[in-house]
């Protein structure tokens, strides 16, 4: 069976690059945001649970309604929550079957912001937290989403602190384009590939 990497961390910390590396070496990578949206539009229990929560607005001509949706969830906590009641069990179902897909592999990996929030850890072996000093994230995540600092810095107060993540995390990357990133992942790869019995009996 597979050894299920889960790949976390804030807004502009460079857990996509690490995914892409870990692509570059042979391990698939579940990108949770995008299948959730590919999934959000397409599952019928999705669909008919938001339908039920929302209103039928929610889906126009067959496509998903992105603003109504954000609409009834912004600034709403518990609207939030109940829409990721909805959504999140049919990530995880769509991220075991992903995994059951690929066969007889010896590693995948999950990216998500929300590995920890969403209850996402329960679906991996070990979790990866790709840390960057805040200044860093703030920098990148301005000039990827051509964004204001102020819209930026609301994102991350909003998002679980980098201090949490690190208590929950297995291993931490650090990205802080100054600290070598290859090495790091070639690393923690490495240790799992040549102590995976160990690790996997320690965990559980």
């Amino acid at each position: 069976m597979a050894i299920k990497i889960g790949i976390t961390g804030g807004i502009g910390s460079g857990k996509s690059v690490v995914s892409r590396l870990l692509g570059i070496m042979g391990i698939p990578v579940y990108i949770s945001d995008i299948e959730a949206k590919r999934i959000t539009q397409t599952d019928p229990v999705i669909r008919r649970g938001l339908c039920d929560l929302v209103g039928q607005d929610v889906f126009q001509g067959g496509e998903l309604n992105r603003s109504l949706l954000a609409s009834y969830m912004f600034g709403h906590q518990d609207h939030v929550r109940k829409v990721n009641e909805i959504i999140h069990p049919q990530v995880k179902e769509d991220f075991r079957r992903w995994v059951k897909g690929k066969g007889d592999i010896a590693m995948v990996g999950m990216e998500s912001a929300i590995l920890l929030e969403a209850g996402f850890k329960q679906e991996v072996d070990f979790v990866v937290m790709v840390y960057a000093p805040l200044e860093v994230r703030v920098e990148r995540a301005i000039r990827r989403d051509y964004s204001s600092r102020e819209l930026i810095m609301k994102r991350i107060e909003a998002q679980m602190s980098d201090e949490v993540k690190r208590n929950h995390a297995d291993f931490v990357i650090v990205n802080d384009d100054e600290t070598p990133l290859i090495p790091q992942v070639l690393k923690f790869i490495s240790l799992l590939s040549k102590n995976n019995h160990y690790l996997c009996s320690a965990k559980k």
